[in-house]
């Protein structure tokens, strides 16, 4: 039986993700070596120190951030493959459910993709797993749908994370609305998963 939160344990736990999406935020817009705790804490209200109450440090952070959002991937995409029994459809899903993910996290993204190598030899190696486990549900999935090998499933797996997640915080919000952008991507990601199929 669990032990119910109290208001405290709330609050912490909303600080810590409000630390966690202001790091995000700046590890994006200035990388991981610009930025200081003092930079993160002041940007939730908080001294640098008090940061030290939610994390070991700048690096515990990065992976805090990192390996949270990889099992987040893994645990929304062993979801969708549950719920869903109709090939295409649970394909169609895990597009879905990625275009969201994608959309939502450009920030996220930006710093895996150009500060993963600050985090601890452990981390790595935890964000790794979880990202290997994440793109075996996807060739799972196409593997019912094209009849290819597990390498080229692979690439065309992985050449669709390339599109997906590049494109978010590549292009200008105001060319389209959320919702634009989410068909076009999941349209296109379909497409080329399936191409020559």
């Amino acid at each position: 039986m669990t032990t119910p939160l109290t208001a405290r344990d709330r609050a912490k736990a909303e600080r810590t993700d409000a630390i966690l999406i202001a790091a995000a935020e700046l590890f994006a817009a200035r990388g991981y070596s610009g930025v200081s705790l003092e930079d993160i804490g002041a940007a939730v209200g908080i001294s640098g120190p008090a940061v030290y109450r939610h994390f070991a440090g700048k690096q515990a952070l990065l992976g805090a951030l990192l390996i949270g959002v990889s099992e987040d991937l893994v645990a929304g995409g062993a979801a969708v493959v549950r719920g869903e029994s109709d090939e295409r459809a649970r394909m169609a899903l895990l597009v879905d459910f990625h275009v969201d993910f994608a959309l939502r996290n450009a920030d996220v993204i930006r710093v895996q993709d150009r500060d993963l190598s600050h985090l601890s030899d452990d981390s790595q190696a935890d964000v790794r797993r979880l990202q290997r486990a994440y793109i075996e549900l996807w060739i799972d999935a196409l593997h019912m749908l094209v009849s290819a090998g597990r390498e080229e499933l692979r690439l065309r797996v992985q050449a669709c994370f390339g599109l997906l997640n590049s494109t978010p915080h590549s292009t200008s919000a105001a060319l389209r609305t959320r919702a634009d952008t989410a068909r076009v991507l999941a349209a296109m990601a379909m497409s080329a998963l399936t191409a020559g199929d």
